[in-house]
């Protein structure tokens, strides 16, 4: 099994063990500006996207269970337990396996040309897509204000559940690509 970051001589010599070793941050946003710019609105839009897809089985669900309670006379709106439980375990599902795919974005992030990817640089996976979307609720449940601030606030535009979960969104591949050749004056 391969060591993650590998060990280098100075780590080795330095009594660092591998998962301890310093990592360096993956996206300079001095050298790479085209990786960040515009993340912020296309964050916003991309946001948006994902509520829709998150609410729409939710509506549906939710009209559903009216009906059968007007059917039923009453007892089927006793359903409606089952709203809250079901929205929280579809949306961690939605995020998990949406940012832990091959993308490494919801389709919201994709429909915007962005990615989340940790901060050191790795592709996401479930857990991280997960507990992203866990602390981004808590976080604007309690800072609503403040989550969004500190993102104009430092250089990678990273909102403050970033920071904590140690993520960084930033353009894809071919994104970036296009914007480097349009400031390189190609396109």
């Amino acid at each position: 099994m391969r060591d993650f970051p590998p060990t280098t001589p100075q780590t080795a010599s330095a009594g660092i063990a591998p998962s301890a070793a310093v990592r360096t941050e993956a996206y300079d946003p001095i050298a790479q500006p085209e990786l960040f710019e515009g993340v912020l609105a296309r964050r916003f839009v991309a946001f948006l996207i994902d509520l829709g897809i998150i609410a729409l089985p939710l509506v549906v669900m939710s009209l559903i269970i009216f009906v059968i309670g007007l059917l039923t006379l009453g007892l089927g709106w006793a359903l409606f337990w089952f709203v809250n439980p079901t929205a929280v375990i579809w949306a961690l599902v939605y995020y998990g396996t949406t940012l832990g795919g091959r993308a490494s974005a919801t389709l919201g992030m994709r429909a915007m040309g962005i990615e989340m990817r940790t901060w050191y640089g790795a592709p996401s996976y479930f857990a991280l897509g997960a507990v992203h979307a866990i602390v981004y609720w808590i976080t604007v449940s309690v800072l609503t204000p403040f989550i969004l601030v500190v993102g104009f606030f430092n250089i990678r535009r990273r909102l403050l559940h970033d920071m904590i979960v140690g993520t960084v969104v930033i353009n894809t591949a071919a994104r970036a690509t296009a914007r480097r050749a349009r400031m390189a004056g190609y396109a």
